[in-house]
This record gives structure tokens, sequence and C-alpha cells, in this order.
């Protein structure tokens, strides 16, 4: 593989985790404005599936293998988990208690996918290889800039001049605090069994896209059933139909966003990196998610950075760098260890003819 080929999937996934950074903070702003987490979600998916419908029909119509009862069920438990209830979850926790703390939880994200890639023996390590140990150090030092960004905030490292906008940040926080004692554990535990899902979506990936490996029409089809799936939590959990119309230009423009790039686009392009790197390489950009998210609300919402929100940051990048070098380094030593063995059949094929 090329320079550029290897770098192909590192650029995707920053693009991808970009592109969620963005739909988190307008998720959060419709969120503040009280519209129904599981409204959005199942727009979000309805949105999604038709927009991925005619690309994956005229994109893959001659490449897509046939569709069996076996793989629809396979892609209606993909749905179930990697959309429905991932999404739910996280956006009621996020309802429960704040994001900040919300997108903090998806940084556990990686180190429980190494640890389910390992139990599944999807991920396998060498710890005497000086690859398997950049490894396992690489996704511990991830861990570590994930803890500091969740439990560390230290002094302010960038400060806003507007008063105004400190006067907010202030109300926050009280708001924040009183959230804090009425349903923080709750929605702890939200997150954390949404991140447990999300986790597991990496790995069932891996299975489906080997049985059924076009992207857009798994993507498609798992929109569909995720819309469908949310739809049912709609009809049990609001009753009240004059919430389920949006009115507001903000919440149109978010929900179509969401739907077209978060589980259209960016679902395709994790899909992928999931078939090139495997289910760890492509959740380990997750704690990404956080620092764009950082940036969006120190530069637009005037936001304040703190000094332990750029040590974590810093330790994410050094961590997801350590993790790459290390994988890509066992890829090309497999590389080329396969080559002698081509090269020793091919000769002993030509001296058979």
């Amino acid at each position: 593989m090329n320079c550029s080929g290897q770098w192909k999937p590192v650029v995707a996934m920053i693009a991808v985790n970009f592109a969620l950074a963005i739909t988190n903070v307008l998720f959060k702003k419709i969120l503040d404005e009280g519209v129904s987490h599981i409204i959005i979600l199942m727009y979000r998916q309805a949105i999604s599936a038709v927009f991925l419908a005619p690309i994956a029909f005229f994109l893959e119509r001659k490449s897509r293998p046939k569709l069996t009862a076996r793989i629809l069920c396979q892609l209606f438990l993909n749905a179930l988990i990697g959309a429905t209830l991932t999404q739910y979850l996280f956006l009621l926790g996020l309802e429960y208690t704040s994001a900040t703390f919300s997108c903090a939880f998806l940084n556990m994200v990686p180190a429980i996918t190494f640890a389910l890639a390992l139990l599944f023996g999807l991920e396998k390590v060498n710890i005497r290889n000086k690859d398997g140990r950049a490894k396992v150090l690489g996704t511990l030092v991830c861990i570590g800039g994930a803890m500091v960004l969740t439990l560390y905030k230290g002094k302010t490292f960038v400060r806003s001049n507007s008063r105004a906008t400190t006067h907010i940040i202030n109300y926050a926080n009280t708001m924040i605090s009183t959230k804090k004692k009425e349903r923080w554990a709750i929605g702890s535990i939200f997150l954390a069994a949404g991140s447990i899902f999300w986790s597991s979506w990496f790995l069932l990936q891996a299975r489906i896209g080997k049985t059924y490996p076009c992207k857009y029409s798994s993507t498609a089809l798992l929109s569909f059933f995720s819309a469908v799936q949310s739809a049912i939590f709609c009809l049990i959990t609001e009753r009240d139909f004059t919430k389920w119309i949006l009115k507001e230009k903000l919440e149109l423009i978010t929900v179509t966003y969401a739907g077209m790039v978060a589980s259209g686009l960016c679902y395709v392009g994790m899909s992928w990196c999931v078939e090139q790197k495997g289910p760890v390489f492509t959740s380990a950009f997750t704690p990404l998610v956080q620092i764009f998210v950082s940036m969006f609300d120190f530069s637009i919402l005037h936001g304040q950075i703190y000094f332990g929100s750029v040590i974590g940051s810093i330790l994410v990048i050094i961590g997801l760098y350590t993790l790459l070098w290390g994988r890509n380094s066992e890829a090309e030593e497999t590389n080329q260890l396969k080559q002698p063995q081509v090269k020793e059949e091919d000769c002993n094929a030509r001296s058979q003819v």
C-alpha cells in the first residue's frame, strides 16, 4: 500500500468525527429548546434512508449481492445496536447531563472496542513485539487523555473577554450543578450503556462487511430499520403528536444535516474504514469528537478553554499517533512476510508448467 493509501482512512476518520462534532453542537442547541430526542432520532434516520437509497441503487446495483433472510436479520440487529439504541441512549444521557460530559463518555469507546475485539479474537496483540506494545501503549495513552478530558478541568487556559459570555457560563454551570444533584447518576448509566452499544457496532460492522460489502446499501438499510424502530419508540413514549412537528428553521437544518451527513455519509465512511483497517482503528478516532466540540465551543459559542482540556487533547493525539504507528508497522511486517510466500508459490507454479 502506498503512502496516500495509508493515510486515506486517517483523513476519512478525522473528517467523520469533525462532522459528528458539528452534529453534537447542533443537537445541544435544539435539545435546549425542548425538542424530543426520540423525534430527532426518527427523522434523522428516515432522512438518511431516503438520501442513501438512490445513491446505493445507482452505484451498487451491479455489485450488490443477493439479500438473504440471514443478512436482513444481521442488518436489523446492527441497526438496533449501532443506530437506534446507541443514539437514543446518548441523546437521553445528553438530556440528563451536559454536552461536555456526554462527549467525554464517548472517549471510552476505543478502550471498550479494543477489549471486545480481543475477547472475540478480532484483534491480536503480541506484547513481545514492538508493534504490539505500541498498540497497547497508544490505547492506554488515548484512554489517559480521555480521562483527563473527563475528570480534570484545571485553570482557564484561554479566557473569554465577554462579560455576557461569563454570565452565561456561570448560569450554565449553575444549571448543570442542579442537574448533577437530580439526575446525573441516571444519565451516566444511559451514557455508559450507549458507549457499550456503540463499541459493539464496530465489531458487528466488521462481520457484516464481509457478508454484505456494499457500504451505501447496508447503511441505507440500517437507516431504514432504525427509522422503523425509532418510530415504534416514538409511538410508545411520545403520544403527543404536536411534538412530532418541527417548526423552527434550526430544527429542520439540524435534522436534515444529521440525517444526510452524520447518519448517512459518516456511517458509510466508518463502514469503509472498518473494512480497511478494522474496528479498533476506526473507534480510536472517537475522542476527536470532544476536541472538535471544545474548539467550536470556544470559537463559535465563546466558551472557555481549560488547561485540562489542552493536556487531555494532546495526550489523545499522541495516543492515536502511537496506535496508528503500531498498526501500520504491523501491517507492513505482515505484507513483507507474505511476499516471499507468494513468490515461492509463483516459482512452484512455473516449475510445474
